[in-house]
C-alpha cells in the first residue's frame, strides 16, 4: 500500500533549484533511503515533507490526503514522526518526562497550564522506552546520557504519535559503528512489527546498502536513480557522482571526486 506520494516537488532559493521536480513514493512497511552527495537537496526535500519549509510547487500526499501546505504540528498529528540529524532533548528533564512531553502534544494538552501532568500517560511512555531499550534509564536526566542513548530517546519520542510514516534525517550521525548498526536494526524491527513506512537520509553507505529496501538518489536537486542496492550500484550516473569525475548531467563545473564521495 502506498503511504506517501511525492509528485513534482520543487524548491528554489533565488536562482538555485535545491529540489527540482522530485517524485517518489513510500510504501507501508518500507525502509527507503534518500541519498546523494553534499548539496544534493536531501535536507530540503525532507523539510518540505513535514512542513518545516514551504514547497514552491508540487504535491505531497499522505494516504491520499494533500499535506503540502500544512504546518509541522498538523503533519505530526496526522501520523508522521520525525527525527533529526542532531538529536535534541530536554536535558534538564528525565528520559521518561521527555517522552511524556511528546504524548502531551499528541493528546492536545500542550496549552493546559493548570494541570499536573507529571503522571500523564507515564506507563505509555515507559512502554515506548521499552521498545527502544531505554526503560531502565527512564529516570536519568537526558543531559547525562551517552549520545547513542539520546538517539534512542528521540526515536521513542518520534513513535509517541503512533506514526504511519517515520522521517529520519541521518539517524546514525555522530554514532560509533556498533551503535549505528544497533539503532538501524532496532528501527527495522519496528518497521516490520508495526508496518511503518520509513524514509531516511544517511551518510554511512554501509548502513544504507545493508539495510535499505530501496533507494532514491539525488544530485543537484534531481532524482538520478531509484531502486534496490544492485540497481543503484549499476547506474552510470550514480557511479559518476560517487566514484568518477563527480560530474552530474552536462554541467561544466563539478566537485572533485573526493567531494562527490562525501555522502
Amino acid at each position: 500500500m502506498t503511504l506517501l506520494q511525492v509528485r513534482n516537488l520543487s524548491k528554489s532559493y533565488g536562482g538555485v533549484k535545491a529540489v527540482d521536480d522530485v517524485s517518489f513514493s513510500v510504501a507501508a512497511g518500507e525502509f527507503l533511503a534518500l541519498i546523494g552527495p553534499n548539496g544534493a537537496g536531501k535536507s530540503t526535500c525532507f523539510n518540505m515533507l513535514n512542513g518545516q519549509i514551504p514547497a514552491n510547487s508540487g504535491s505531497i500526499l499522505l494516504e491520499g490526503r494533500e499535506i503540502v501546505k500544512m504546518r509541522p504540528r498538523q503533519v505530526w498529528r496526522l501520523g508522521v514522526g520525525r527525527t533529526f540529524q542532531v538529536a535534541a532533548t530536554f536535558g534538564s528533564m528525565s528520559v521518561v518526562e521527555n517522552v511524556q512531553m511528546a504524548l502531551i502534544s499528541t493528546h492536545h494538552r500542550t496549552f493546559s497550564f493548570w494541570r499536573d501532568d507529571s503522571e500523564f500517560r507515564r506507563q505509555e511512555a515507559l512502554e515506548l522506552l521499552e521498545m527502544v531499550g531505554m526503560r531502565e534509564q527512564s529516570k536519568k536526566l537526558c543531559s547525562n546520557l551517552a549520545y547513542g542513548d539520546v538517539k534512542r530517546v528521540e526515536l521513542a519520542i518520534a513513535l509517541a504519535n503512533k506514526p504511519r510514516l517515520l522521517l529520519m534525517d541521518e539517524p546514525t550521525a555522530g554514532m560509533a559503528p556498533t551503535e549505528r548498526n544497533n539503532l538501524i536494526a532496532l528501527t527495522k524491527t519496528l518497521v516490520v512489527e508495526q508496518n511503518i513506512g520509513v524514509l531516511f537520509t544517511e551518510h554511512s553507505m554501509d548502513v544504507v546498502f545493508r539495510n535499505a529496501d530501496r533507494m532514491i538518489v539525488l544530485a543537484r536537486g534531481k532524482v538520478i536513480a531509484e531502486g534496490d542496492a544492485a540497481t543503484v550500484r549499476a547506474t552510470p550516473k550514480v557511479q559518476e557522482v560517487y566514484f568518477g569525475s563527480g560530474k552530474t548531467f552536462e554541467e561544466p563545473s563539478s566537485p572533485t571526486p573526493q567531494e562527490a564521495f562525501a555522502v
